[in-house]
């Protein structure tokens, strides 16, 4: 994919897949009517008020706990308004749930390093005292997280052979025989010619899509992908066009449109069309319909560049990522990127692709150009636990310890009348809590039972989209899952975490049940 736009060759190393069912259809239950109202007076609440208190912070009633601006009379404000203002009144209200410290490594239980918080909660000291958490709330999806075992016994070695970090770029002196070992691996693993490693994921994404598409060049990306792709978009100068999540008639639409209309103000043919497309989507549990969008790339003569930053080593029977799950062929994928930090317990990511678009990156990329490499003790965790996966039994375990458990959860969280977003397969479960107050709830009392989840809500997710996500990792036993399940049952009677429309048990029942048969013991998280 060379930028003049034209067309070059890919002839990838193939590989055999094993045709996988077909994608499911996508089940989004909406918010009851009650429960919208309910989400939108809350946050109303929370702006009113918000102003009410910026009013009384300009007569020094109200202590000013976010950044403020000074010496700047008679310019317009550097920060977005509203952001700061959001900020500064409705996230920062619960600080105390988000950003905890962590004291070791996001295994199935982590310890979390207690905090105690100033005044108006603007400042925190960290305390002596930690507290171990069941933890469903790290991409530790094969449970290489870990501070024993081969990968860290290599690390280690790793580190007294070649040291820690490396000082000069990998375009100057900055490639060691470590990098190209892991590139070459790497290659082979997703079943391309060739890759190419960077020491950051977000990087992997923003700075590598402008090298492949420039003006006069379409990209067309998911509502929904991640922000790493959108600035990579952003920052390449190409015209972004935006089709509905995952729905594949929309993307087809857009195609037509964008190919019968051509370039703004001139509308002469666009150089190149890039389709961006996630394989799991992190926030929804949601994977691409592959086999359909790698048939309407073909149809148009776009190239398809496909982010597998949570489905590589999660997805598929040997953790090839969705090229296997849905039984595709590699050769049909233009540019496979992916990162280390999720699967494989590491840091940064990789692109593979033709021997021709690697070398273009080398050349052009400025993540290769101008950033620190990737650590060697990283890299060396990536091929220890990479090479794990594709020759040991134990890389099999986890991967089919990892299903067994997403299947499970999965089944028990629908079963029991919570709504849930995503695929079945998908290790990325979203609980959908709808409103700021319930995830506010649901987080504090979560931690004091002793499990420590995510929670989102907007703006990073729509006004009605706030939720716990659960990450499930082969790490995991059944014993912690039933302890996941049991907790969430003590907690629907409190917050009302049970909305699906087919719920089976009634809420007063469930009530009556809750505070009649509570037993004796301390729920709270163990020292």
């Amino acid at each position: 994919m060379p930028p003049s736009g034209e067309s070059c060759k890919v002839a990838p190393v193939k590989r055999t897949a094993k045709l996988s069912a077909p994608p499911e259809p996508e089940e989004f239950e909406e918010a009851p009517v009650w429960t919208a109202l309910i989400a939108y007076l809350n946050l109303a609440l929370l702006v009113v008020f918000g102003y009410f208190r910026d009013f009384l912070r300009l007569f020094s009633y109200e202590a000013t706990v976010g950044a403020k601006e000074w010496g700047n009379e008679g310019f317009p404000p550097l920060y977005r308004e509203f952001e700061s203002f959001y900020h500064r009144n409705v996230y920062h209200r619960g600080s105390q749930l988000t950003a905890a410290p962590l004291a070791g490594v996001p295994g199935a239980e982590i310890e979390i390093i207690d905090r105690e918080w100033g005044a108006h909660l603007s400042s925190f000291k960290l305390t002596d005292k930690k507290r171990k958490y069941l933890n469903v709330g790290s991409y530790n999806y094969l449970g290489f997280a870990e501070n024993d075992g081969v990968c860290s016994r290599e690390t280690i070695g790793e580190i007294k052979k070649t040291g820690c970090a490396v000082g000069i770029p990998r375009q100057e002196l900055g490639t060691l025989s470590v990098h190209n070992e892991l590139e070459n691996l790497v290659a082979e693993f997703v079943g391309k010619e060739a890759a190419i490693v960077f020491g950051m994921g977000f990087a992997t994404n923003s700075l590598n899509v402008p090298t492949l598409v420039d003006e006069g060049c379409l990209l067309i990306s998911d509502s929904l992908n991640h922000s790493c792709i959108i600035l990579g978009a952003r920052l390449s100068g190409a015209q972004i066009a935006v089709f509905k999540h995952n729905d594949l008639d929309d993307l087809e639409k857009v195609l037509k449109r964008s190919i019968v209309n051509g370039q703004k103000r001139t509308h002469r043919p666009w150089r190149k069309i890039l389709i961006c497309v996630e394989g799991l989507y992190s926030m929804e549990g949601t994977m691409c319909n592959l086999p359909r969008i790698i048939e309407i790339k073909k149809k148009y003569k776009a190239y398809l560049y496909i982010d597998e930053a949570h489905s590589i080593g999660a997805m598929g029977e040997t953790g090839r990522g969705v090229s296997e799950h849905f039984g595709v062929d590699t050769a049909d994928i233009d540019i496979m990127m992916g990162t280390f930090s999720k699967s494989f317990g590491a840091a940064g990511g990789y692109i593979a692709a033709s021997k021709e678009v690697v070398a273009h990156l080398r050349r052009e990329s400025h993540a290769h150009a101008y950033a620190s490499p990737m650590s060697p003790p990283v890299c060396r965790q990536i091929l220890t636990s990479m090479n794990c996966i594709m020759h040991t039994d134990d890389g099999k375990r986890r991967i089919k310890q990892l299903a067994e458990n997403t299947r499970y959860f999965r089944t028990e969280l629908k079963k029991r009348g919570y709504i849930i977003y995503g695929d079945n397969a998908s290790p990325v479960i979203p609980m959908i809590l709808f409103t700021l107050a319930n995830i506010c709830a649901f987080a504090r009392e979560c931690l004091n039972r002793g499990l420590a989840s995510v929670i989102v809500a907007f703006p990073a997710t729509t006004m009605l989209g706030a939720r716990a996500r659960f990450c499930i990792s082969a790490s995991h036993t059944r014993e912690h899952l039933d302890r996941t399940l049991q907790i969430l049952e003590e907690l629907d009677p409190i917050i009302g975490l049970k909305m699906s429309s087919s719920r089976p048990t009634n809420v007063i029942m469930d009530f009556f049940t809750h505070f009649f048969t509570r037993s004796g013991k301390d729920t709270r998280a163990v020292d």
